[in-house]
């Protein structure tokens, strides 16, 4: 029976989840869960100074407005720190690691003299293979007793075979002179102690698995699957930072991108299916795959996002996105729907998703059904509200007290109207938009003047054809 998938997500509680973490997370939730495997959460919070409790809550909160859920609790791995400790010491047992009294300026002469004989400043410890009866009473730390010819080979399932001459690796301090154990034990220590059995992140930390892969066969544990993929660009093939723009995820949460096409973008940014640039949840899920990830930086585009956001809004249930229209005010502390503005919301989305490209976008074309009367007019709006057209108004006002509520009589009663002046609908369409909206980009006339019922028509028609003072 094969071993069941178990990756996991491990990010550092320093900030915000940025977009590449927010993907790399996506990566490994999609390969886990399209194989009926687990998908393990863990903050990697031993940088103390630099870990927060905030920085943490908005790493979860990120994970839970993207939609990927977890296995179990979120682990600390601070709170390990005991067993990462175990681990140090029972390689001191086997003769895998040893303990190093070298202090930090004989460490810092080694390297001075090193670099003036040109030779590698790679610090070799006097202490690797001195007896226990010969060691002093002194702090120490304990090194791993890494091997000093031959190589390291990663197997990686983005990067190929990748080969690291172990004459360049170091004896890595596994646990520092205060007992607390470092980045690199407990990364093992953790991924081993969960079962993880393919770690999948970016290429920064590809150095990291040939020191990593050492601490396995130290121990004799069997070494996970390892993905390292490539790092997100900005439009300009540059590192991304804050000048390309949002960097967090909860900032295109605020910018209104929903999150069904949020994981559709982040999962094109370095994977593709074929010629596929647009599919479900469910398709994502079936299609992943660790040999679809290619080796190049992904590039990040916002002209994509949109029309990938446009894309999910279009097809998504009325419900489902109302839904999102309610988590994307509380988010962005904007009042809340009241009852009536989240039925009127539900029926217009046959009229206001189809060319939506994120939440405030689908809000601006429903301020229609949203506005209260008075209606506020734009300035284009207002501009189409001239005498002449608060005539044709007024008169067409007492035409749909009795005419059948729907789409062909309310085309034919306006066309009439419009007629009757010499004009093209079109030319009555601005003024309508204006008196049923507020507004000069609106749906159609007629789609505003179904959801809003006869009632409200006439109201808002009688309101516009009356000069204000």
């Amino acid at each position: 029976m094969p071993q069941p998938i178990v990756t996991r997500f491990a990010p550092s509680p320093t900030g915000f989840l940025h977009i590449g973490g927010a993907r790399t997370a996506l990566f490994n939730w999609l390969y886990a869960r399209g194989r009926g495997g687990k998908f393990l959460l863990r903050i990697e919070d031993t940088d103390r100074a630099r870990s927060t409790p905030e920085a943490t809550l908005a790493i979860l909160n990120g994970l839970t407005w993207l939609g990927l859920d977890w296995d179990g609790e979120a682990t600390s791995q601070f709170a390990l720190a005991p067993r990462h400790a175990d681990v140090a010491h029972a390689m001191l047992r086997n003769d895998t690691a040893y303990k190093c009294f070298s202090t930090q300026d004989e460490i810092a002469a080694f390297r001075d003299a090193a670099k003036t004989a040109g030779q590698s400043t790679l610090f070799l410890s006097p202490w690797r293979d001195v007896p226990a009866d010969q060691q002093p009473d002194a702090p120490f730390v304990i090194r791993l007793k890494a091997p000093r010819d031959g190589q390291t080979v990663i197997k990686d399932a983005v990067q190929g075979t990748v080969t690291f001459g172990n004459d360049q690796l170091d004896d890595m301090v596994l646990l520092r002179s205060d007992g607390t154990p470092t980045y690199m034990l407990a990364v093992v220590v953790d991924d081993h102690d969960m079962g993880v059995t393919h770690v999948i992140r970016g290429d920064d930390h590809l150095n990291n698995a040939a020191r990593q892969a050492q601490i396995y066969a130290a121990m004799g544990w069997d070494m996970p699957v390892f993905a390292h993929i490539p790092l997100i660009h900005g439009p300009d093939g540059k590192k991304l930072s804050k000048r390309h723009g949002a960097l967090g995820v909860e900032e295109y949460a605020a910018m209104g991108y929903p999150a069904a096409a949020m994981r559709n973008y982040l999962a094109r940014l370095g994977w593709s299916h074929g010629d596929d640039e647009l599919f479900t949840d469910e398709q994502a899920r079936d299609w992943f795959d660790l040999s679809g990830i290619g080796k190049s930086p992904a590039r990040l585009d916002f002209k994509k996002l949109d029309s990938v956001a446009a894309w999910h809004i279009a097809r998504m249930d009325d419900a489902e996105l109302v839904a999102e229209v309610t988590r994307f005010l509380e988010l962005t502390g904007q009042p809340p729907l009241s009852q009536s503005q989240h039925d009127g919301l539900t029926t217009a989305m046959y009229c206001l998703k189809e060319r939506a490209k994120s939440l405030p976008d689908l809000l601006e074309k429903g301020h229609f059904v949203l506005a209260d009367r008075p209606l506020a007019m734009d300035d284009k709006a207002a501009a189409a509200l001239d005498d002449v057209s608060r005539g044709i108004l007024t008169e067409l006002t007492p035409h749909l007290h009795n005419v059948s509520w729907t789409r062909d009589a309310l085309e034919a009663t306006l066309t009439e109207v419009a007629d009757a002046h010499g004009l093209k609908f079109g030319k009555l369409a601005g003024p309508l938009r204006a008196a049923l909206a507020g507004r000069s980009v609106t749906p159609s006339v007629f789609d505003m003047m179904l959801v809003i019922g006869r009632e409200e028509t006439i109201a808002r028609l009688t309101d516009a054809a009356t000069p204000r003072t």
